[in-house]
């Protein structure tokens, strides 16, 4: 077999199985709105969404702790065999999410299994993109390893594209009732029969070169954990994997994507129909620019490309939200909402009128504005009909592509050598547990929470675009710190 065909199959045996991991992860979080009336109280909509906003930060936040696990196994067992494993525990949990009973069938024992089967995602993620990872680059040659392990960069977005396009493609073949109902387990349900196929391909491949080497020799390490945190030559190169690069990288992974699809339907109001289909060419497009800023690292080094993704993020963020905002004619809206409310309600304050916009524009529509607790004396129909029947229409659905667009490049120009940089940031003996903590710190908590955070400021404050903060000084910390702590390192192994 040739070098060429070997590495196209170890790449293949990767990606299918990362993809589908991050397809499972993220059809929790592109259906939020839905689970959130499945598996918690109905009475406050608010909460229950956040409740299910931090339900998939569950799984983020748990990462970490699979990176330790599961890179310890990867470094005294194998590459091979502790990815096979993560790959496993992700496809039950998730087919186990469209298994489970309503909030009105069980009560509070469904948010806890909600909680619990997403710790398990969480728990088996942590150590499938570091196994996946460094199994692909230690298989590339040298002065391509940005270039083939950009493959398994793509498969975050592929598996965001994916998941929206199950969804969309179930919905247009039921009512909105039936999948609100029963049509959203779909989704959860089809991904094992992807999780058997990914198992049986990984299954067929061997151990990793650099591994089998390792083991040959006798020099695999014994204590990874403490070899990669008990020493300071060790742990400083893990710091500054975290603070200098995987932190900003993480949050403009998730704002460039899943905050920037959350903010048009949930603050923005546009009918999520309308921003899901949208966002599937603009991930078709982007997603090869993974491999074109990845190969570009080959050429010219890691460090400056990344970072000047999240720096031009950093300051380009309120600009382009602005602009997304302008687009869909969020002003007008909010101003006719002012407008029925002062005449209609008779509120007392500007303050009250904040407040109840601010929670109608989060709310996608307030269809129970009637259950608000303020301090307003009544409800008019006509108000109460104008938030739960009307969406936004967005003035230009097109430029609104092209700013998610702009987002997506600074996510390739973060994201694409980072898989590169940190595996040769380490060396190969303690490799899995070094890289995939750093990692999943980053992107499991700092990227992860993004959605809750910036949603939880967007509801304290009022302000649709307050939620941005978090990432600009995330992003902006990181690209201070990466400036001055990275260095090109290309280890020949």
């Amino acid at each position: 077999m040739s070098v060429t065909n070997s590495i196209r199959k170890v790449i293949t045996a990767s990606s299918v199985g990362t993809m589908i991991e991050w397809y499972d992860f993220y059809i929790f979080g592109s259906l939020a709105p839905i689970i959130a009336t499945q598996f918690f109280p109905k009475e406050n909509p608010t909460a229950a969404f956040l409740a299910t906003l931090a339900a998939f930060g569950v799984g983020f936040v748990i990462r970490p702790f699979g990176a330790i696990v599961f890179g310890r196994l990867g470094d005294i067992v194998g590459r091979k065999y502790t990815f096979l494993l993560t790959l496993l525990i992700m496809g039950g949990a998730t087919f186990a999410i469209g298994l489970i009973p309503n909030y009105e069938t069980i009560g509070i024992l469904a948010p806890i299994l909600v909680f619990v089967l997403r710790a398990l995602q969480g728990l088996a993620l942590g150590g499938e993109y570091g196994g996946a990872a460094i199994y692909v680059a230690e298989h590339a040659p040298e002065g391509k390893k940005g270039y083939y392990t950009s493959f398994i960069q793509t498969t975050a977005t592929f598996g965001l594209f994916i998941s929206l396009a199950v969804i969309l493609t179930c919905k247009s073949f039921m009512s909105a009732d039936d999948f609100s109902t029963w049509g959203w387990r779909i989704p959860f349900l089809v991904s094992i029969i992807l999780v058997v196929i990914s198992y049986y391909i990984r299954t067929k491949m061997e151990e990793s070169p650099v591994f089998k080497e390792l083991k040959a020799a006798g020099k695999t390490s014994k204590n990874p954990l403490k070899e990669s945190f008990g020493k300071w030559k060790n742990l400083k190169l893990v710091l500054i994997a975290l603070f200098g690069a995987t932190a900003g990288q993480g949050v403009v992974w998730y704002t460039g994507q899943f905050y920037a699809m959350n903010f048009c339907i949930k603050n923005l109001n546009i009918e999520a129909a309308q921003i899901q289909w949208m966002l599937i060419p603009v991930l078709l497009i982007g997603t090869p620019l993974f491999i074109v800023f990845a190969r570009l690292s080959d050429k010219y080094g890691r460090k400056w490309i990344m970072l000047t993704g999240m720096g031009l993020a950093a300051c380009l963020y309120m600009p382009i939200y602005h602009g997304m905002a302008k687009q869909a004619d969020y002003e007008n809206w909010t101003r006719v909402v002012n407008d029925t409310l002062m005449s209609e309600v008779k509120v007392d304050s500007v303050s009250q009128i904040q407040t109840v916009t601010s929670y109608l524009s989060y709310t996608n529509g307030a269809r129970r504005i009637e259950k608000l607790e303020y301090s307003l004396k009544q409800t008019n129909n006509k108000v109460a009909k104008m938030t739960s029947t009307n969406h936004l229409p967005a003035k230009n659905i097109f430029i609104i592509g092209l700013l998610i667009f702009l987002q997506l490049v600074f996510v390739c120009m973060a994201y694409g050598p980072i898989a590169a940089f940190l595996v040769e940031l380490f060396p190969p003996e303690i490799r899995y547990t070094s890289l995939s903590l750093p990692y999943h710190i980053g992107n499991g908590v700092f990227g992860g929470l993004t959605p809750l955070i910036a949603e939880s400021l967007v509801v304290t404050t009022g302000n649709i675009f307050s939620g941005l903060w978090y990432p600009i000084i995330i992003a902006g910390t990181t690209f201070v710190l990466g400036t001055f702590l990275i260095k090109e390192n290309r280890r020949l192994n």
